[in-house]
């Protein structure tokens, strides 16, 4: 006979608004979550690349998601967040509209994300989780950062 227990596995995310959705990413992407700091623009660069800024020594790329997932543009105010973002061979931001929370969803709950989910590309987004009364979009990091 095997011991083996079915043990239930939590994804640690960060949740983060974008218009009136909440997105999620895993926290052991992000290394910081930053207010919003002068950015230097760079030209002949993709128009959601806002620029770049230095962030403790390192000039790191800032993507405004608004503009990734051409939702109309706001105005950053107080609650505008840059995510600092750390892949294997990558350190980014993200400018979203506000940081909400940290919590831990149950990988079971993660859903395929439908055809269209608020007008965001579904290449973007790597599936859907319904938590309580709230619904985050998990995003799919390498394709958020990849040039095209």
């Amino acid at each position: 006979m095997s011991s083996e227990t079915v043990t239930m596995k939590n994804l640690k995310v960060i949740v983060f608004q974008l218009k009136d959705e909440e997105y999620a990413i895993e926290v052991d992407y992000v290394q910081s979550i930053e207010r919003m700091q002068p950015v230097t623009r760079i030209p002949g660069t993709p128009s959601f690349v806002t620029g770049v800024m230095n962030l403790r020594g390192v000039i790191t790329p800032i993507i405004n998601l608004r503009k990734r997932f051409e939702i109309e543009e706001k105005e950053y105010d107080e609650a505008t967040r840059i995510l600092v973002i750390s892949t294997e061979n990558l350190e980014i931001g993200f400018i979203v509209d506000g940081a909400n929370d940290v919590i831990d969803i149950p990988t079971e709950k993660i859903e395929p994300t439908p055809e269209v989910v608020g007008g965001v590309e579904a290449e973007y987004l790597r599936g859907v989780v319904k938590l309580d009364n709230r619904l985050f979009t998990l995003l799919n990091l390498e394709k958020v950062i990849q040039k095209s």
